[in-house]
């Protein structure tokens, strides 16, 4: 089997379906035009279904960010091939096209655990570049003054007249909770900002 994706519908898959075509019949290639953000796609999900690929079957492709482009992904994608006894043969990789004999499988193995360690290294290298951003970004907007976190709905109309009451034993919270239309932790809140208020 083949697969070929390009990212939207005004893209044109001829350049992957001509490479792909050296190895499999044309009918046997399955086509997405869909960004490569997720793995959601008809086509990649129907080669992993049910009528889709066994196990012993090949998978070719032009490149491996026609899998995906989220480096995670891949690598989890790749242990799936790997798993379910599915070669994958990338063209752009040329160690992964090699005919194996019976009983040089370990090479195909080797080759995939290769690709998997390097995705995995370069993946979590992407989530810490991300992470020390994230930190700097949030630093500089609070150095400008920026403030973060939900902002405060204040108090209910009528909070104070509710709350007096509860404390004096005339109201049950439930009741303070149905007519001030708030839930328990929002309830909890509340009572705790007043109090610390001084209110």
């Amino acid at each position: 089997m083949g697969y070929a994706r390009v990212s939207s519908k005004e893209q044109n898959l001829d350049r992957q379906i001509i490479a792909l075509k050296q190895y499999v019949p044309e009918e046997n290639i399955v086509v997405d035009k869909a960004s490569g953000k997720n793995l959601q796609r008809p086509g990649y999900q129907a080669l992993k279904g049910a009528l889709g690929l066994r196990r012993g079957d090949t998978l070719v492709i032009k490149s491996l960010d026609r899998l995906s482009r989220n480096k995670a992904e891949m690598k989890q994608e790749l242990k799936w091939f790997q798993d379910n006894g599915i070669t994958l043969k990338i063209i752009d990789l040329p160690t992964t096209m090699l005919t194996l004999g019976d009983g040089q499988e370990w090479i195909r193995d080797m080759i995939n655990n290769i690709l998997i360690e390097v995705l995995s290294s370069i993946a979590e290298e992407e989530r810490r570049t991300i992470r020390q951003r994230q930190k700097e970004g949030i630093e500089a907007a609070k150095a400008r003054g920026q403030k973060f976190g939900r902002k405060d709905k204040g108090f209910p109309e009528d909070w104070e007249l509710y709350y007096h009451r509860y404390k004096a034993g005339e109201l049950k919270r439930a009741y303070v909770m149905k007519q001030l239309e708030i839930n328990a932790d929002r309830f909890n809140y509340l009572k705790k900002k007043y109090e610390k208020e001084g209110c």
